[in-house]
Formats: C-alpha cells, sequence, structure tokens
C-alpha cells in the first residue's frame, strides 16, 4: 500500500519472498523434502557466517530426517559457502549413508541431543564471539536480566570442557541436554536445537543477543535482576505462549533471581571450587603499580623538604 491509502507498483522485496520461500513456516518437517532440508542448512549457514557465530570452516548444522536419518554438514567447509550437494546424510549412529564428503567429527554433539530429546529435529553448532567469550571465562549466562530471555531459554548453562570430536564432549553434556534448549561449552562454543531448524537457529541469535546484554551490565557495573515472582509469572507466560503441554516451574538457580544468593561458583569467585560445568577461575592478576610524573625542579624541591625536615629531627 502506498502513503496515500492506495495500492502501489512496487514489488514485494525479493529478499524477503527468498527467505520465505526457503524456510515454510506452515510447512510440516515430515512434508518437506530432502531438498528442501538442504537449502535450509545452506542459508543458516551463510546467516552464521554473515553474523560472525563462525570462521573459516568452523561449526556444524544437522536436521532429522523422516525415519530417523540425520542431514548434516560435512567437514573442513565454510559454513558461508556451502553447496546443497555438500551435505552428508548419516544414520542414527553417525554412520555416512550418503555424500562425498565426511560428516564433521563433532557429529556426536548432534547424536547425544536427538537421542535424549525425541522433541529436537535440528541441531545448531557455533562459536558467536561474546557468549564463547563467557564460555571461555567459566561464566554461565544464567542471570534474570531480560523477561524475553526467561521466557525463551530460561537459561543458558555451561557444561564442562571436553575435547571437540570425543565422548568427554558428549558426557560433558548428557546431564544439561533433557532439560535446556542452548548451552555453552567452556572454552569451546554454543550448541542450541528445537523442533526445527529456524528455532534451533533462533536460539542461537537469542544466546548471542543475550550474552551481549549481559556484557554491557558488567561493563556498566549494575545489574537489576528481576525477583523470583517476577519469573514464575514468565514461566507461566511461556507455557501459554509456546504452547507447552504442561508448565515448567523455573529451576534454584536457573535463571539467578534478585533477592536470593547465587548458586555456588555461579557467578564464579576466586577461593570457590568449581560447580558442575565450569573450571574454577584463575587468580586475578596483582594489580600494577600506580605512577605518577614530576619535574626535575619538582623532585629537587621534594628531595629539599625531606633533607630539611631529617635536620630538624
Amino acid at each position: 500500500m502506498s502513503l496515500t491509502g492506495g495500492a502501489t507498483s512496487d514489488p514485494p522485496s525479493p529478499q524477503c519472498l527468498s527467505f520465505e520461500n526457503r524456510f515454510r513456516y506452515d510447512s510440516p518437517l515430515d512434508v518437506k523434502t530432502e531438498n528442501e532440508h538442504r537449502q535450509e542448512i545452506c542459508e543458516v549457514g551463510r546467516l552464521l557466517h554473515q553474523k560472525n557465530y563462525v570462521a573459516a570452516s568452523d561449526g556444524n548444522i544437522s536436521v532429522r530426517l523422516p525415519g530417523g536419518d540425520l542431514l548434516a554438514t560435512p567437514t573442513g567447509v565454510s559454513k558461508g559457502m556451502m553447496r546443497p550437494d555438500d551435505l552428508v546424510v548419516v544414520d542414527a549412529e553417525g554412520h555416512l549413508l550418503r555424500g562425498r564428503r565426511k560428516a564433521s567429527s563433532e557429529l556426536g554433539m548432534h547424536l547425544l541431543v536427538y537421542r535424549r530429546r525425541p522433541d529436537v529435529h535440528a541441531v545448531v553448532h557455533a562459536h558467536p564471539p561474546v557468549a564463547t567469550g563467557y564460555a571461555a571465562a567459566g561464566l554461565p549466562l544464567n542471570k534474570a536480566l531480560v523477561s524475553e530471555i526467561v521466557m525463551a531459554l530460561g537459561c543458558v548453562p555451561l557444561a564442562t570442557y571436553g575435547t571437540p570430536g570425543t565422548p568427554e564432549l558428549t558426557e560433558a553434556l548428557k546431564e544439561f541436554v533433557p532439560r535446556y534448549d542452548a548451552l555453552l561449552m567452556a572454552n569451546h562454543g554454543a550448541v542450541t536445537y528445537g523442533e526445527d531448524l529456524l528455532r534451533a537457529y533462533f536460539r542461537m541469535e537469542m544466546v548471542e543477543h543475550f550474552a551481549r546484554i549481559s556484557l554491557v551490565t558488567e561493563l556498566l557495573g549494575r545489574q537489576v535482576l528481576l525477583s523470583g515472582a517476577d519469573v514464575e509469572k514468565l514461566m507461566q507466560a511461556r507455557q501459554r505462549y509456546f504452547d507447552l503441554e504442561s508448565y515448567t516451574p523455573a529451576r534454584p538457580g536457573c535463571p539467578v533471581v534478585a533477592g536470593s544468593p547465587a548458586p555456588p561458583g555461579c557467578p564464579l569467585v576466586a577461593g570457590l571450587p568449581a560447580p558442575p560445568g565450569a573450571r574454577p577461575p584463575e587468580a586475578s592478576p596483582a594489580a600494577p603499580p600506580q605512577r605518577f610524573y614530576v619535574t626535575r625542579e619538582e623532585l629537587a624541591a621534594l628531595v629539599e623538604d625531606l633533607i630539611r625536615s631529617r635536620i630538624k629531627k
């Protein structure tokens, strides 16, 4: 419509049409073709790369296909430069079924999520800079600072470090996957998952967005947390908004709310043992000595005053 209320001849934005055509919001997963899934994974890969959530060949994406097989990104390929035929299909045990490339070495993380979350049909792993900074500092994103984040994610806990591509990593994630939709991995990055690929990707956006907000509050030197009552209202609204079958109350310490002590090690402080999901913080380096500068004349005057005071004594 034009500003005067009449019809306009300007065509809709090609970019919007293209995005809408790639992501069919009203299309159930079981009626999408494999080719549609391939197109969507490539588009999400480009979004991750454009937003600097991944660099070089970092990160990986997967979708659970009807029948239980997984369509996944291969190893050694930039997520911003993938083509649909670069993707590989593996079975529920990770064995390659189709594809000319090798599957990602971190596929085990995806398999774990799918095994422990039957409701999940897509997984996104990336290294968004601010959120990964929190993970590298041993800090979860678990404070009730933003109402929308509480509704959407509750909080984002931190799993202990595990070597990527090994059982160490999946073992570190195992206890968190059933209870949360987004996780930080110490000294590594973030992983999000959801009912479809778009939801999994949006959760990655939300994790990084929240990390940025949290960092700003740290820089400002002040954080005003929502109360426990506020969080409970948000969790009830979450049930209605997301059409959940049952109400899930906030878990103790997740998120951390106003008026309640933070759980041990959350946030980490010197002298406390690390909680599950975090490394002990390193001791803060000693503050550098303060320096001040004087002119030669000022120094001479100070020395003379010192000498006079000594003589008088």
